[in-house]
């Protein structure tokens, strides 16, 4: 790193280490207080009232509970940073002393526990801290910072509902678009890939009709508990048997449901599937697979009508932009040890950030450094102490925060020497 570049770094993490108190007690209230897809009122509450302290314009209720700030500080590109704010219908388990005691009402109805059980305390936290420091040196860097906080990931529309309410038409349209994740590895390190990065998932409610009778007369039914064991083993061929070995997808029926009672053949059933893929083609083969097996089954078992095929929610590919994650690898490995930044594989785990990437694929701007976390309630406690732990050493382990500002600065007009090159 050289010596102008050097100064950079140096009047940015100059200001860090005070503001650590304060984004630790901002992460537990966080932690504490978690809150639902399309109900995170009071975090993105939370989150404008921090931008408006830093002298951002602000914007909330964007895509219904979003947030929008933009720091306009002199001629340059945009650069968007995003993270995503709701939590999980999950009970916490792990004994801390702010862990989560919340329930709600989901939008089935259903009183349901609420956890940050997959870090999105965490990223909401760094973007505070990230935005905290681009406000306290303006004088560093030239641009627009625009700062997104974005509602419901984990039901896939948080992203499609902030664009649908004008994202890229009411606000700059950025040049790339950042954004990271907490991952269940060891503090310090840090993940990136280049090209395709999480998959895209795919989820369905089939519904399969046939015709009721008394379990002591099948034949005067259609029985569609049977006509949905067939399709679900049928079903499982799909990966086995249509896509070559060279391709990567997965198909999981994860809900069977039918009847009430051993002795009464009910005359529906309903299955839920998921579907993962990597790449487009495989995806529009496995889509199609899954229609022409669920009616086939209907058919041989003479069906009273045709099934249901409704699909539930969808999140498209995150695939990282090459030359921008060459950029983003390169400002890493300028400032944290070479081991510690790290080359991943594409996981089948999915995230909707990618859909802003789609928005904008056409004017070929799009970047981000995006990493999954593997969604293990067996791992709360360990999910949950080890990011409390990244927060409050949060300079000296280097961890996912950084990848903010450290990365804005080679994108807002300031210098810095390329470091380590990406591995070949």
């Amino acid at each position: 790193m050289n010596r102008e570049s050097n100064e950079y770094s140096k009047t940015f993490l100059a200001k860090l280490d005070k503001l650590l108190p304060d984004l630790e007690a901002f992460y537990k209230d966080i932690h504490a207080h978690p809150e639902i897809s399309m109900q995170e009122t009071r975090t993105a509450e939370m989150a404008a009232g921090r931008l408006n302290a830093l002298g951002f314009e602000v914007t909330k209720g964007v895509g219904k509970t979003g947030v929008v700030g933009k720091l306009r500080n002199g001629e340059g590109p945009v650069v968007m940073l995003r993270a995503d704010m709701d939590a999980l219908p999950v009970k916490e388990a792990t004994g801390l002393p702010y862990a989560s005691k919340v329930t709600v009402i989901d939008r089935d109805g259903k009183s349901v526990p609420v956890m940050h059980a997959c870090g999105h305390d965490m990223h909401v936290t760094w973007l505070v801290g990230a935005a905290s420091l681009f406000a306290q040196v303006r004088d560093a860097w030239s641009g627009t910072l625009m700062t997104v906080f974005q509602p419901a990931e984990e039901t896939a529309n948080g992203a499609k509902s902030m664009i649908d309410d004008g994202l890229f038409k009411r606000f700059p349209r950025p040049e790339v678009i950042l954004g990271q994740h907490v991952m269940a590895e060891p503090a310090g390190v840090i993940d990136y890939r280049s090209g395709v990065v999480t998959s895209a998932g795919d989820s369905f409610e089939v519904r399969l009709f046939g015709r009721g009778a008394h379990g002591s007369m099948p034949q005067a039914s259609i029985d569609p508990v049977v006509m949905a064991a067939a399709t679900v083993l049928r079903l499982q061929t799909i990966v086995s048997r249509e896509i070559a070995a060279s391709d990567s997808a997965v198909v999981t029926i994860g809900s069977i449901q039918a009847g009430t009672k051993e002795n009464v053949i009910p005359d529906q059933a309903l299955l839920k599937l998921n579907v993962r893929t990597f790449d487009e083609s495989v995806r529009k083969h496995i889509l199609a697979a899954i229609k022409r097996i669920v009616d086939a089954e209907a058919a041989a078992s003479s069906a009273p009508r045709p099934p249901e095929i409704i699909p539930l929610d969808r999140y498209t590919a995150v695939i990282n932009d090459s030359e921008a994650t060459k950029r983003v690898v390169d400002s890493f490995c300028s400032h944290f040890p070479k081991d510690r930044v790290r080359e991943s594989q594409p996981t089948s785990a999915s995230e909707d950030f990618g859909l802003f990437g789609s928005e904008l694929i056409h004017r070929q701007y799009f970047g981000s450094s995006e990493a999954q976390i593997r969604k293990s309630t067996i791992r709360q406690k360990r999910v949950a102490e080890w990011a409390r732990s990244r927060l409050t050493t949060i300079h000296t382990l280097h961890p996912l925060f950084i990848q903010h500002w450290r990365l804005a600065l080679k994108l807002l007009y300031v210098p810095q020497e390329l470091g380590c090159q990406l591995e070949k």
